[in-house]
């Protein structure tokens, strides 16, 4: 049956798409916060040229490259798959394995989304710098660091929860390129593989499955925004 096939690989991609979510938001935020901290200096430069670059290269070249670099000219880390073919690993083994594996791909498509946090973080910061709350802040004596963190982020924040909604549907079913690379065994390198043998019928399967996780990844990020407004 073709769900089963699907529900085989939907935990690999999930895996993935967690992974890079997680280390897409944790480096684009950060580095939002320190490019519009330092607004016009050196620090702010350096960010918007690396969100750019981050954000124009694309995925399945820079999946190329890292293999290229660290598997073949220095290999540190596996080129392809999940895990060690027949190691045998098991418990925390098996996790760190599994991890190692996963540092290549989650580079190669999480840079571009680092970019785009990056760049949303930095313009809603600016942004919200200017209301007239954050001046009031300001104005009766409350330290820099917290009007950084609980006025001027956490309303920014917004923006970044949205986008992160929208991009976290598309990762379920846009990884198809790279878990080719990497030959991950999720549900893109599954899409992949019924368009090549013309197996409509998994692939209607695949397209079913991904639009289900897209629609509860939005009902999710909904509620979200009630913890996450500050209103």
């Amino acid at each position: 049956p073709v769900l089963t096939l699907i529900l085989q690989r939907l935990p690999a991609t999930l895996l993935l798409g967690a992974s890079v979510l997680a280390f897409a938001l944790v480096t684009g935020v950060a580095l939002g916060i320190l490019a519009a901290s330092r607004v016009g200096r050196w620090p702010d430069t350096a960010v918007s040229t690396l969100a750019l670059l981050g954000y124009a290269t694309p995925n399945f070249w820079l999946g190329l490259m890292l293999v290229l670099v660290f598997a073949v000219w220095v290999p540190v880390l596996p080129p392809f798959g999940m895990s060690s073919i027949g190691a045998g690993y098991q418990g925390l083994r098996r996790v760190a394995d599994i991890g190692w594996h996963l540092v290549l791909p989650t580079l190669a498509l999480g840079t571009h989304y680092m970019g785009v946090f990056a760049r949303i973080t930095r313009a809603s910061m600016i942004e919200v710098s200017d209301m007239v709350f954050v001046k009031a802040a300001r104005s009766k004596g409350i330290t820099e660091r917290q009007v950084v963190w609980r006025h001027v982020f956490r309303n920014a924040l917004l923006s970044v929860i949205t986008y992160t909604g929208l991009q976290a549907g598309s990762l379920v079913g846009g990884t198809v390129l790279i878990e080719t690379v990497f030959a991950w065994p999720g549900v893109g390198r599954l899409a992949y593989d019924a368009i090549v043998t013309r197996d409509y019928t998994l692939l209607l399967g695949t397209f079913l499955v991904t639009s289900v996780l897209v629609i509860v990844i939005n009902l999710v990020t909904d509620v979200i925004y009630t913890f996450a407004d500050p209103r």
